[in-house]
């Protein structure tokens, strides 16, 4: 659906989009993570052709937009960080304007409109005014004006900011529906958990630079991370540790025994649980608590980027 080739932007002597490459299959639920200017807008503005590359190139559906600009933005919703609406007008109206625009004759906008409310569940809404939305339902019109064309993809930067969790949840149900009907979505977000939960692969850019691509399960293949197993015992027995720290698997054991904490770095541990829990049994040891944390997607993102994904 998407084929990005060695993109390449500079504003003034400022490189911010490097030599970028990468692809998306018709029906993909792509996700775009990156820390604040990293690149991600430039790449998705450079994609919906409102900036133009100064090198390489986008092809959507097998189109050139340097050669078929307009015919490509035809394929392509796109849903802004910012909301892009007429305060004044009703939600219906901005979904008609907005039909108009991308060139639906107005008796197909008007009939679009209604599916499209119904579709965001603002049909009960259709006839008030913007400006008596909550953030959450501008939200909606703003991806309600995305799709009154029936885009082949759907581009959705940062859609769920600064709303209530509501909304937060229509809005992620409502992007899973339309992926799981066909459409290709590209989804940037600062919420990594939203990411987790829609996208089937997911690219990482930082400095203008992909620095990684693939599932959630092959980027968290990619960390240096084992799995950490925390206990909290009665009481820290140094034969206990060291039968741990004998078993296979284990890479290292960290002990605070001023917390009677015991925190041990697996690379593997389908059985070791049970062998840690007949362990502490034969030592006399007792588990208070027991918390395993494997590695994720916020942990390799601080890895690859050194930063947080709100930085």
């Amino acid at each position: 659906m998407l084929t990005i080739d060695a993109l390449q932007k500079k504003y003034g002597k400022k490189e911010v989009v490097k030599d970028v490459s990468f692809s998306i299959q018709k029906g993909e639920s792509f996700g775009l993570l990156g820390p604040n200017g990293a690149g991600k807008s430039t790449i998705i503005s450079m994609i919906s052709g409102l900036v133009s590359p100064d090198a390489g190139d986008v092809i959507v559906d097998g189109q050139s937009i340097r050669k078929y600009s307009l015919d490509v933005k035809k394929k392509i919703g796109i849903v802004p960080q910012e909301i892009a609406l007429y305060q004044t007008m009703s939600a219906k109206d901005n979904l008609i304007f907005w039909g108009k625009l991308y060139g639906l004759k107005r008796h197909v906008a008007k009939k679009r409109a209604e599916e499209v409310l119904h579709f965001i569940g603002l049909t009960d809404r259709a006839k008030d005014k913007v400006e008596t939305f909550s953030g959450g339902m501008k939200r909606r019109v703003n991806i309600g004006v995305a799709l009154m064309h029936e885009p082949e993809l759907l581009i959705m930067d940062e859609p769920t900011v600064g709303i209530d969790p509501q909304s937060r949840n229509h809005i992620l149900e409502t992007v899973k529906n339309l992926n799981a009907q066909g459409m290709t979505v590209i989804y940037t977000s600062h919420y990594m958990e939203e990411v987790e939960y829609l996208c089937d692969r997911i690219a990482v850019i930082d400095h203008g630079n992909l620095i990684a691509i693939g599932t959630k399960t092959e980027l968290c293949n990619l960390l240096n991370e084992n799995t950490a197993v925390q206990l909290v015992v009665n009481k820290v027995v140094d034969s206990f540790v060291e039968k741990i720290e004998e078993l296979e698997h284990v890479e290292r054991v960290a002990v605070n025994e001023e917390n009677n904490e015991i925190v041990i770095y697996l690379s593997n541990n389908d059985m070791l649980l049970k062998q840690i829990v007949a362990i502490s049994t034969d030592e006399n040891v007792s588990i208070l608590s027991l918390r395993v944390k494997e590695p994720n997607l916020e942990t390799l993102f601080l890895q690859l980027t050194g930063r947080s994904l709100r930085d």
